[in-house]
């Protein structure tokens, strides 16, 4: 999962953990007309979108600080349907919750999300350890139609897991497990002890981050849960490593792309082992590895177009480096005699192929990523994010701290100001699947465009 920064200083974050952008989104415009597009601006959609089956479905808040999970037609932006939505136990660094969306077979698919529950606020349970705090509850991805219900003390939220369900359950008590749901029914197929979270997954295996003190990446099979490889990040990163800071993982063709943030403890001062992983999807072998190096905002998943800065061991920080996500080596570099003073964003072409630094209402620079040689700065444009100093979203009766997923918007780097854009903003950051790119714009409002991108994360998963 990602969890950029609330307050991110410059361009650097140096926590991560799903999908949230702590700013806010853009007002992208309509995407290109030679390709189906749709814009759906009765939603305030706060998390990211999960797809399958012909809908989208995103967690939208409403105007009295409620949240509500929206489940939308694929092919034209249509609403299907709404129900309320909770959270409970899951972190605000770690963004509002998405629905999970798992394809059933047949053309259909299930949407979970939590629910609240009917005896959230009742004050005859006064065993707070078994107290029923929500709801996990399944739907009929086009009608609506309730399938099934489990109780939940505490969780981080569903997520798909090839043709199942993931869950972690009990995340605030030492009963602490995952269980695999069958999406029609809700039968627990399997369980595994902890907290683990999804990282990816086909329709036999899954890859679990299992969150311990000395965490974990490893595969299971998903019919009945044999573990297939285990894989200690500080195997590939080396001894220290702390979640605390946060990750990201992402994956592309056999491998998954792994991101631990750095963490400074606030009594010992240490910071913890930071960096970027690769493992093979098939057998948990490192591929390569690049530690001591922080992944910057905006950019690609850690699988698609990765950029990083390296810090030294004075925590002094160097210049920046695309990674070819294939391989772990560097593309293009600038030098941190190039990086210029203060007060800058990065911001990316559609291509990713030059670095800028956005100054608002200021004149930029701009950089080729490939040679490193600064280039001209008039006509040239870049993606960053619409709002540097967001606020938190006003959620009724639930943890304060959680914010949007960003979205971003295209500026005049000769100029510092933002551009009314016509495009759909870059795939590196909206990812695709099956051809559909979805973002937010800056008020919530949902927009797409199908223009046959081929399936890649996001910058948030």
């Amino acid at each position: 999962m990602t969890r950029p920064h609330p307050r991110p200083v410059l361009t650097l974050t140096t926590t991560v953990l799903l999908a949230t952008g702590a700013l806010a989104g853009c007002s992208g415009g309509d995407a290109e007309t030679d390709h189906p597009t749709w814009d759906n601006a009765q939603v305030n959609a706060v998390s990211r979108a999960t797809m399958g089956a012909g809908v989208a479905a995103a967690t939208s808040m409403k105007s009295d600080g409620m949240l509500e999970t929206v489940v939308l037609d694929l092919a034209s932006g249509r609403k299907l349907w709404a129900q309320p939505t909770t959270m409970t136990g899951r972190l605000p660094g770690m963004g509002v919750q998405a629905p999970a969306t798992v394809e059933i077979g047949g053309g259909r698919a299930v949407v979970v999300a939590l629910t609240p529950s009917s005896d959230q606020n009742s004050q005859n349970n006064k065993d707070k350890q078994s107290k029923q705090r929500a709801t996990l509850t399944a739907r009929d991805a086009r009608t609506g139609r309730q399938l099934w219900t489990r109780p939940i003390h505490s969780t981080f939220g569903p997520q798909r897991c090839g043709p199942y369900v993931c869950l972690s359950e009990d995340t605030e008590l030492s009963s602490a497990r995952m269980v695999v749901l069958e999406p029609q029914t809700g039968k627990t197929l399997w369980r595994l002890p902890g907290i683990s979270e999804v990282e990816w997954s086909d329709r036999n295996r899954v890859v679990l981050l299992r969150l311990a003190s000395h965490p974990v990446v490893e595969a299971h099979e998903l019919k009945d849960g044999k573990a297939v490889w285990q894989l200690p990040i500080e195997q590939a990163l080396g001894p220290g490593v702390d979640l605390s800071g946060g990750w990201a993982f992402g994956a592309t063709g056999d491998k998954l792309v792994g991101y631990v943030a750095p963490y400074t403890n606030p009594q010992t001062k240490e910071t913890s082992t930071f960096g970027l992983f690769s493992v093979r999807l098939a057998n948990g072998v490192v591929d390569w590895m690049r530690p001591s190096v922080v992944r910057v905002y905006p950019s690609g998943n850690p699988a698609f177009a990765p950029v990083v800065r390296p810090v030294d061991e004075q925590g002094q920080y160097g210049g920046f480096a695309r990674l070819d996500a294939e391989t772990g080596r560097v593309l293009g570099q600038i030098t941190p005699g190039q990086v210029p003073g203060s007060g800058w964003w990065l911001a990316f072409p559609q291509g990713m192929d030059k670095l800028g630094f956005l100054k608002r209402d200021k004149a930029g620079s701009v950089f080729d990523l490939s040679s490193g040689e600064p280039t001209p700065v008039k006509g040239a444009s870049g993606w960053s994010f619409c709002v540097t100093d967001p606020k938190p979203l006003p959620l009724r009766g639930m943890t304060p701290g959680f914010y949007s997923i960003a979205a971003l918007c295209e500026f005049d780097l000769a100029t510092g100001k933002r551009i009314t854009s016509s495009t759909a903003p870059p795939a590196w950051f909206t990812g695709s699947q099956g051809g559909w790119r979805l973002w937010r714009d800056e008020k919530g409002a949902i927009h797409a465009v199908k223009d046959g991108t081929a399936t890649t994360p996001g910058m948030y998963g």
